[in-house]
């Protein structure tokens, strides 16, 4: 299925801002290669083959280290400069990496993982994009009606009645489970299915749960036209999808910066959305998404 160009709609002042900010920057100047890496979900090797595309076209040779692991891995990797860069987002830098309180505040967590990344390890976050990865809880539009259910609140007083499923961690995660039951009053859960990230929303739509861990851009959402419960006291933080890169790969190639601005502005919920269900759910490369929609974009040539 080919990605529509419709898609961009939202996002033309953006694409044409960037556009010129990288016609004024320059492309690849520097001797070294380029590597970009990735975690391992979906997401992240669209953007990650994203990355690498662009800078290809302007000008930088690139090396893909895609599909690392997770953030433990991608973090070490850009440490020890095995990576020069890689797409992160603003939650999982403050809470699994610095480690710090969770904040709803989407400018003040950018602000703050920023200025740590820069005084801790001297790596950079360029410009983020408008997506938000927050962790979220959702329901078929059936089962929420049903049981007028329409914030975590609503959810929390039904809790004991209810099947919650995501993957395992949200059991014991600070902005998962545990969190909940501190923001929301201290619930008994019905009970807890813990399966694999895959298995979500096939156990959701066939009725083995009332109600599924989400991320805020999965495909999921809109392919099976979930409802998003509304975080009515605000627990779950912001994750903004940013470029990070190191200080010594921007002062080596100062063109990445601008390359890498350009993609920012275009990854929105709903584009996400898409992007992530043509390969989650239509079973296309992840790659091919990527390129498809930065041509369709008018960032690469076909």
């Amino acid at each position: 299925m080919k990605l529509s160009r419709r898609w961009f709609n939202q996002a033309c002042l953006g694409v044409a801002t960037a556009l010129v900010a990288a016609a004024c920057g320059g492309g690849g100047g520097g001797d070294d290669v380029v590597s970009v890496g990735s975690k391992d979900f979906t997401e992240q090797l669209i953007i990650g083959e994203m990355y690498a595309l662009v800078l290809e076209e302007n000008g930088f040779t690139v090396e893909r280290k895609l599909n690392l692991g997770g953030t433990p891995v991608a973090q070490a990797a850009i440490e020890s400069g095995e990576i020069d860069l890689y797409p992160e987002y603003t939650g999982t830098a403050l809470l699994t990496v610095l480690k710090q309180p969770v904040s709803s505040d989407q400018q003040a967590v950018f602000d703050t993982v920023k200025q740590s990344y820069q005084e801790q390890f001297n790596l950079v976050w360029l410009d983020p994009s408008p997506m938000n990865n927050t962790q979220a809880l959702a329901m078929t539009e059936e089962r929420a009606a049903e049981l007028d259910i329409r914030t975590i609140s609503d959810f929390a007083a039904q809790a004991s009645d209810l099947t919650l499923i995501g993957p395992p961690e949200f059991e014991v995660r600070e902005d998962g489970l545990p969190g909940l039951q501190e923001a929301y009053g201290d619930f008994t859960l019905g009970s807890y299915k813990p399966v694999d990230a895959g298995l979500r929303y096939r156990g959701l739509v066939d009725g083995e749960a009332d109600v599924a861990v989400a991320f805020g851009t999965d495909g999921e959402i809109s392919a099976f036209n979930l409802v998003l419960l509304e975080d009515d006291e605000a627990l779950f933080p912001p994750y903004q999808v940013a470029p990070i890169v190191s200080q010594a790969a921007l002062e080596a190639n100062p063109g990445i910066a601008d390359a890498l601005n350009q993609v920012s502005p275009l990854l929105s919920d709903e584009v996400m959305r898409q992007l992530n269900y043509e390969v989650s759910g239509n079973q296309r490369e992840p790659a091919e998404v990527a390129q498809e929609f930065l041509v369709d974009a008018g960032l690469i040539s076909e």
